[in-house]
C-alpha cells in the first residue's frame, strides 16, 4: 500500500470492516432476540411513571439559557488550556495575553447580559 492513495485505501478498508462488525452484531441481535410484544411492552415508558395526558409539556426558557451558559464555560475551558501552554512560549507572551483578555471580555459580556436579564436567579 505505497503511494499517495495507499493510506486512504487502508482507512476505507478499516472503516468497512468496522461497519461490517457493527452490522453483523445488530443482525445477530435481531435474529437471536425473543419477540413477544404485548400491550404493556408497547406502551410508552417514561422514568417509571405511566404516561398520562398529552405528550406536550411547556418548559421555561431559563433551562435552555443555563445550557447555553454551560456550553460557553465549556468552550472557555477548551480554549484556556491550550492558551496556557502557548503563553510561556517565546514571542507569544503579550499577543496571547491580549487575545485572551479579548476572549474573556466576550465571555464576561455574555455573563453580564444573562445577569441583567435575571436569568441567573433561581426561583
Amino acid at each position: 500500500m505505497d503511494g499517495y492513495f495507499g493510506s486512504y485505501v487502508l482507512v476505507a478498508a478499516l472503516f468497512a470492516i468496522g461497519v461490517a462488525i457493527v452490522a453483523g452484531a445488530l443482525m445477530a441481535n435481531r435474529l437471536l432476540r425473543p419477540s413477544r410484544p404485548t400491550p404493556e411492552k408497547l406502551t410508552t415508558y417514561e422514568c417509571g411513571v405511566d404516561p398520562v395526558g398529552e405528550g406536550w409539556a411547556q418548559s421555561q426558557v431559563r433551562y435552555y439559557v443555563f445550557t447555553y451558559l454551560y456550553v460557553v464555560f465549556a468552550v472557555d475551558a477548551v480554549f484556556l488550556f491550550p492558551w496556557a501552554t502557548i503563553f510561556d512560549a517565546p514571542g507569544y507572551g503579550l499577543t496571547t495575553l491580549a487575545e485572551m483578555f479579548v476572549f474573556l471580555g466576550f465571555i464576561a459580556l455574555g455573563i453580564v447580559y444573562a445577569w441583567r436579564k435575571r436569568v441567573l436567579t433561581w426561583t
